[in-house]
């Protein structure tokens, strides 16, 4: 169970850190614009850079399959074999402190996804033509700066959340043993 403990551990770590790596680079490699008249000089178009940011940001992605290892392994947290309550003992309050955790890397993991997506597709939208010189005012299409650093700033916190509450989701499993549900806390005699 240990060295079990120590794959699921390891294996969201490396991509959760993959993932993080991948968002701060998107941010560094975001969408570019420029304008840039036709040979007529009638129409501005847009020139865009490279489009790497848009792959990182889905590559960081790899966040939901972090996710899903650790869910895995703990069953998400609400299915299997029930975890012992918090209160005294070897269990403390682990059962309340994973389903705080749980609930928190889940929302962090949502906001970190939404902010990994919305950024790869705003940053893949490319305005071809816009206006005439003599009509309104040109505005490049591009990305927003900090999106693609907020899913990182986000991964971060996923990763650890994620990470504390494997910790945490095992000590409470390993505290309630084999009994189902911590076994029983009221003795049991013959009734007379």
């Amino acid at each position: 169970r240990a060295m079990s403990s120590i794959i699921v551990q390891v294996s969201a770590f490396v991509l959760n850190l993959i993932a993080f790596g991948l968002a701060v680079a998107a941010e560094q490699r975001r969408n570019k614009a420029t304008v840039t008249p036709d040979l007529a000089k009638e129409y501005d178009y847009y020139v865009y850079d490279s489009d790497v940011a848009t792959g990182y940001g889905v590559g960081a992605l790899l966040l939901t399959a972090a996710q899903v290892v650790v869910m895995l392994a703990t069953r998400c947290f609400c299915c299997g074999r029930g975890l012992k309550p918090g209160g005294g003992g070897g269990g403390g309050g682990s059962r309340a402190c994973a389903l705080m955790l749980f609930l928190f890397s889940w929302l962090t993991f949502l906001v970190a996804a939404a902010c990994l997506l919305a950024g790869s597709v705003r940053n893949a939208y490319h305005t071809r033509y816009r206006g005439i010189f003599n009509g309104d005012p040109l505005s490049c299409e591009t990305l927003r700066k900090g999106v693609f650093a907020a899913g990182a700033a986000f991964t971060f916190f996923t990763a650890i959340l994620s990470e504390f509450y494997y910790i945490s989701y095992s000590q409470s499993r390993d505290a309630a043993g084999d009994t189902p549900y911590g076994g029983s806390s009221i003795g049991m005699g013959p009734y007379n």
